[in-house]
C-alpha cells in the first residue's frame, strides 16, 4: 500500500500545506522564528508518517507516529500563539485547529492500531 492512500496522510499533508499558506503573510522579522517553527512542526507530522510507513515493521511504525503526534501538539500550540501575537487571524486558526483535530483523531486511532497489532 502507498503511503499517498492513507487518510492519515493525507489530512497531516492538507495541514502542512495550510500552514505554509497561513504564515506567508507572518511578519518578515519572524521567518527564522515563528514561521520556520510552525512550518516545520506542522510539515513532521506528515513525514514522520510517510518515514515511519517506510520503515520495516509495526514497532519502528509505532515509533514514528508518537513522534507525529509530538509534532501535532507542537503545532497545536504554536497556532494558538501566533493567534495571540496577531499573526493569525481567529478565523483562519478555527481552519487550522479544525485540520489539526481531524488529523490529531486519525493519528490517534492508526497509532494505537499500530500498537496493537
Amino acid at each position: 500500500m502507498n503511503y499517498k492512500k492513507l487518510v492519515v496522510w493525507q489530512k497531516a499533508d492538507e495541514l502542512a500545506l495550510a500552514v505554509y499558506q497561513m504564515t506567508r503573510h507572518f511578519p518578515k522579522e519572524e521567518m527564522y522564528g515563528v514561521t520556520s517553527q510552525l512550518r516545520r512542526a506542522a510539515v513532521s507530522v506528515p513525514t514522520n508518517i510517510v518515514e515511519g510507513y517506510a520503515r520495516n515493521g509495526d514497532k519502528e511504525l509505532a515509533h514514528f507516529l508518537s513522534i507525529a503526534i509530538a509534532s501535532l501538539t507542537e503545532t497545536e500550540y504554536l497556532i494558538q500563539f501566533s493567534v495571540k501575537l496577531g499573526y493569525l487571524s481567529t478565523d483562519d486558526a478555527d481552519r487550522l485547529e479544525t485540520l489539526r483535530a481531524e488529523t490529531g483523531k486519525k493519528l490517534w486511532q492508526f497509532y494505537q492500531k499500530v500498537r496493537a497489532a
